[in-house]
């Protein structure tokens, strides 16, 4: 049996469910037994391949980027699983909402600077007015909630995808189930 193609995501969110996922530590070698990691950011690779099996996508869609990044790795993904509370509800990136992307930047790059204060234009991607999780910009096929979801969780779940076993997290957090 060839191994699946994985990819992992971080678009806006704190990383915490990426260090749940090491968090499996050795089970991080039998998950290497079945899986390539072909994308991730704790990998070297830069650019989303084409064909991957599994994508574990973290952070809302927060920004213009994100937006494209999570329709790309939509389109290029068989399986796509929105993982943490980011991912799967906007979590705290979505508590600038009620503030609005001028307000928030404004108080980042201009209130809060002693000098050189501007809004920068090249680094900082512009901004979504609301930030969203990812099911409303695309299809999640799985979602594991949690602040980050627990690295039993991550193991459970992906043992069972994987291996095609029973799915053994609650039934909401399976799409369409």
């Amino acid at each position: 049996m060839s191994k699946l193609k994985l990819a992992t995501v971080w678009l806006d969110g704190c990383s915490g469910c990426h260090m749940s996922f090491l968090d499996m530590d050795e089970r991080l070698i039998e998950l290497a037994e079945l899986v390539d990691v072909v994308y991730s950011p704790i990998v070297d690779t830069k650019q989303f391949p084409d064909e991957v099996d599994i994508a574990l996508v973290e952070g809302a869609v927060a920004s213009v980027d994100d937006e494209k990044k999570i329709k790309k790795i939509r389109a290029h993904s068989k399986m796509l699983i929105a993982i943490g509370d980011c991912a799967v509800a906007g979590n705290v990136p979505s508590m600038r909402n009620p503030f609005g992307p001028e307000a928030i930047l404004n108080r980042a790059y201009i209130e809060n600077a002693d000098t050189q204060q501007q809004i920068p234009c090249v680094v900082v991607p512009k901004l979504l007015r609301v930030v969203r999780p990812i099911h409303e910009f695309v299809k999640v096929d799985v979602f594991l909630p949690g602040c980050p979801p627990s690295a039993d969780t991550f193991h459970t779940a992906l043992t069972a995808l994987i291996t095609g076993e029973p799915l053994d997290i609650p039934a909401l957090t399976r799409f369409g189930a």
